[in-house]
């Protein structure tokens, strides 16, 4: 089997992965990408129909271009997916698609192998694991105690609201702002939705003020290993006050406060009251790490990559994309560009 040689691998051609890119090219050093998908920014355009970015364009670019059109808008997930095939095609990155990683081992000599799906070998000195904030979808352990009638769709397959069975009462878990796009999506069909949400759960603002700040604060740049950063590491995320309050408006709408546990007969119990039985539930619940086809005693017990702002212990792995990385802006579109930047030059 022939085995393609090069001096550093990026596995996952998302944001994070084509900011690696640019700064490796930047830099001179021999590079290729490979991703599992079709075409870049396939992540993105398969996502639910209703999906915004959730900062404003001028906020939201990869090192080295702007986004095209009014800087002021909130694109789409559809204007995502074309930026970043776009940007890929500008800077004429060597991306390999439909390249599914099977595995990553330590080599024989110096360096690392990678597998992928469809039969290529890959010999790399170094590789920057680029596949997004955790993959596999999390849904909690009550969720098998729900009867077979009863749908069950978590947020990474929900696309649009016909994908969900009948036309009585669904309920959207979840406590960040997927769940609010999805159940106003659900809400705007007129059918009885309950929302099992975290009544904790903070709110801002997001207009250009507000992003205004936090860019001229340095607030998304705040370091895990500063005071201030590890508050907001460990605070829970808050969502967007304004779609807070406009799901709160429609009639159709009930908050039942956060999920616990599942009825026989086909509802779920939450803090406030349980819902009556449901059609279907739409779980916004979240990803778990799922990399078990990377070889390297680079994890802890939960299967977290152990890293210093991405570099691991092994030498020449890292990480990208994930969040808190370093700073909240590590898994945004709009600022995983510096974490990139400190990976190409100290990996």
């Amino acid at each position: 089997m022939e085995i393609t040689k090069v001096h550093t691998l990026v596995i996952g051609a998302g944001q994070a992965g084509l900011a690696a890119a640019y700064y490796l090219q930047e830099r001179g050093v021999e590079f290729m990408v490979l991703d599992e998908r079709a075409a870049v920014g396939e992540v993105w355009a398969t996502r639910f129909d209703a999906l915004r970015l959730f900062s404003p364009a001028w906020a939201s670019g990869l090192p080295g271009l702007p986004w095209s059109g009014s800087k002021l808008r909130y694109p789409s997930k559809d204007e995502a997916a074309a930026y970043l095939r776009n940007y890929a095609a500008h800077f004429q990155f060597p991306v390999h698609l439909r390249q599914r990683v099977s595995s990553l081992v330590p080599a024989s000599g110096p360096g690392y192998v990678v597998e992928t799906v469809a039969g290529a070998i890959y010999h790399a000195q170094h590789v920057i694991i680029s596949t997004g904030a955790y993959t596999e979808p999390k849904v909690p352990v009550f969720a098998a105690s729900l009867p077979a009638p009863v749908q069950q769709l978590h947020s990474s397959h929900y696309q649009r609201s016909a994908q969900v069975v009948g036309t009585g009462p669904v309920a959207v878990v979840g406590s960040g702002n997927s769940a609010l796009q999805i159940a106003a999506d659900l809400a705007n069909t007129g059918r009885p939705v309950f929302v099992a949400f975290d009544d904790k759960t903070s709110a801002l603002p997001n207009n250009q003020l507000m992003w205004a700040l936090l860019k001229s604060t340095g607030l998304l740049r705040l370091s895990r290993s500063n005071f201030l950063g590890r508050r907001m590491m460990h605070s829970p995320e808050p969502v967007v006050s304004g779609d807070l309050q406009r799901l709160r408006g429609y009639a159709n709408v009930q908050f039942v406060g956060r999920a616990t546990g599942a009825t026989p007969e086909g509802g779920l119990l939450a803090r406030r009251h349980p819902t009556p039985p449901l059609n279907a539930v739409v779980w916004a619940t979240g990803f778990r790490p799922a990399y078990d086809w990377i070889k390297l005693p680079i994890f802890d017990a939960a299967g977290v990559p152990r890293h210093n702002r991405g570099l691991t212990e092994a030498p020449g792995v890292a990480f990208l994309g994930l969040p808190w990385l370093n700073s909240r802006g590590s898994a945004l579109m709009g600022g995983v560009g510096s974490d990139a930047k400190a990976v190409v030059y100290n990996l």
